[in-house]
């Protein structure tokens, strides 16, 4: 019969409601309905997905969130960047939160679904960072990209997922039933020496990864500053890549956004990262690059433990 719903259906649209933010949230100065939701969400998401990530399983991904819940709070990151949004539905739940329980609770218990690689996840962690909230928004990240090392680390996968109803509402249950953990923000400082002629500044126009934050030149006066170096500051999440690997990450980087259409899945992406390892004497390295190249002759890594105090990191001669 015409508009009659299966007991799977039934099930299905009671757990999608658990997610589901209404437009008066989402959206400024819409208005809300005359009668006061049903049911307050007790896992409402914010969802951000790279449609470029993992060939044509982003664009499908987008398809299917946006059929599941409100499409107003699922973002296509190639159209919308994340910071622009969470700053404007954030305005609009400082606005609201002060005579309307409802979106205090929303604000409350939101989280974040980003589906993308390990630069998508950073850009998100970033974005978060930066809006200094006294709750920071929890992030589940749908492995999407390459390598996926920071979903994997933080039990997500490694393997780009499904992007059918099922999959999808399958990933929405792992994401309610997770439980929070902290990830490092490490601060880095970069010194070098002060050149007799020319100029260490990058050459504009800077086109950086979205998940890379623009290290960014202290002034003199910074007391991080040091007579006959220059010094640079930024920041990064769970790792950070120099010499031969930060090489191979940013030549696939470069390749992959002037030739789209060749990194159409992840084994193809993973064989294209493999050969551009080998063209940089990855697995040979000994015999490719004089012992001069090496990391250990080039830079000195330290970590403050605590604060003033600064270990030297080891880096192996070979």
């Amino acid at each position: 019969m015409e508009g009659t719903l299966t007991t799977d259906s039934v099930s299905d649209s009671d757990f999608l409601k658990e997610f589901y933010i209404p437009n008066y949230i989402l959206v400024p100065d819409s208005k809300s309905d005359s009668t006061p939701p049903p049911q307050l969400p007790q896992c409402p998401v914010l969802v951000f997905i790279n449609s470029k990530s993992g060939g044509q399983l982003g664009a499908d991904l987008l398809k299917t969130y946006s059929a599941l819940l409100n499409e107003n709070q699922v973002f296509d990151l190639g159209k919308e960047a994340p910071d622009v949004v969470l700053r404007r539905i954030y305005l609009n739940l400082e606005k609201l939160k002060s005579n309307d329980e409802f979106a205090a609770k929303i604000q409350e218990k939101l989280r974040i679904i980003v589906a993308g690689g390990d630069g998508t996840a950073g850009w998100l962690l970033g974005v978060v960072c930066d809006l200094k909230l006294s709750h920071p928004l929890p992030i589940a990240t749908m492995p999407l990209g390459t390598g996926n090392n920071l979903p994997f680390a933080f039990g997500w996968g490694k393997k780009n997922p499904g992007t059918d109803v099922q999959a999808v509402m399958a990933f929405m249950k792992k994401v309610k039933n997770a439980k929070e953990m902290k990830i490092d923000n490490w601060h880095i400082l970069m010194r070098m020496r002060a050149p007799k002629e020319g100029s260490c500044d990058p050459i504009a126009p800077l086109e950086l990864p979205h998940s890379l934050h623009a290290v960014h030149r202290v002034s003199p006066t910074d007391e991080l500053n040091m007579e006959g170096y220059i010094t640079f500051r930024g920041g990064f999440w769970n790792y950070f890549s120099m010499g031969m690997d930060a090489q191979v990450s940013y030549a696939f980087h470069s390749e992959r956004k002037l030739h789209p259409e060749k990194f159409k899945n992840q084994l193809i992406n993973q064989s294209t990262y493999a050969k551009l390892g080998c063209t940089q004497g990855w697995f040979l390295a000994s015999l490719y690059h004089p012992s001069s190249r090496n990391i250990a002759h080039l830079a000195t890594v330290k970590i403050m433990k605590k604060t003033g105090q600064w270990e030297k990191l080891h880096v192996p001669n070979r």
